[in-house]
């Protein structure tokens, strides 16, 4: 199963109020494993770059200049993905601009069914907890300490851990393949003794409440072969 881990950045909220995206970033996964293809594209939007969106991903109008346009680059990026799923963080943000400058590229757009949402994922296992990239990569004790911007193709590969986690761990069929490997093994296992005896949780009362009730068994009880 091929899947596109991706990403992109842009100069604003809406396609529709004028905003273009200016880097796209994308991670191959083969059957849930990392094959190492990426692709990753600057894109010149033709249009300055607004303040609160360079404070979220710091690239400047400046920087994008002499970068390709969308409709140079969409071939070689629909190349890529093929029919391959998308897995976006908050897809139909990033579908709607996808389709927008395809759209505008006379390319036919993509189906929404193309796309998996782990943002979607995230709050149906985890719900009323937050679900952002960053406090994903808390919960699963992921690296992110060098994400102190928003990047197209580092937030991909990031996400590419997080969604291996949401779906079961980075390798989602090693507890069946290990049922497989170690049955043989199984048989003879033995739990060891712990190393400190846990505490005990009857209180007083109820070890006075249970020799009560024992003692009034016969004296074949199985109850009375144990200490209360």
């Amino acid at each position: 199963m091929r899947e596109i881990v991706m990403d992109t950045e842009t100069t604003g909220l809406d396609p529709f109020d004028g905003h273009r995206i200016v880097e796209i970033g994308c991670i191959e996964l083969d059957n849930h494993i990392p094959t190492g293809r990426t692709y990753h594209q600057y894109i010149n939007p033709k249009r300055d770059m607004p303040v609160e969106a360079f404070a979220v991903h710091g690239i400047s109008a400046e920087f994008l200049a002499d970068k390709p346009v969308f409709n140079k680059v969409a071939a070689a990026f629909l190349d890529f993905i093929g029919d391959a799923v998308l897995v976006i963080h908050n897809a139909p943000f990033d579908m709607k601009f996808l389709n927008a400058e395809l759209d505008w590229a006379g390319h036919p757009k993509l189906p929404m069914a193309q796309a998996l949402d782990t943002l979607a994922i995230a709050r149906k296992r985890f719900p009323g907890s937050p679900s952002s990239l960053d406090a994903l990569c808390r919960r699963f004790g992921i690296d992110n300490s060098s994400r102190t911007l928003h990047g197209a193709l580092l937030d991909s590969e990031i996400l590419a851990d997080v969604y291996l986690e949401l779906i079961g761990g980075r390798q989602p069929d090693f507890s069946l393949a290990n049922e497989r490997t170690t049955n043989s093994s199984q048989d003879n296992w033995r739990p060891r003794p712990r190393p400190m005896p846990l505490s005990p949780r009857l209180t007083s009362d109820e070890r006075v409440a249970h020799s009560k009730i024992v003692e009034r068994l016969g004296d074949d009880a199985l109850w009375k072969t144990f200490d209360a």
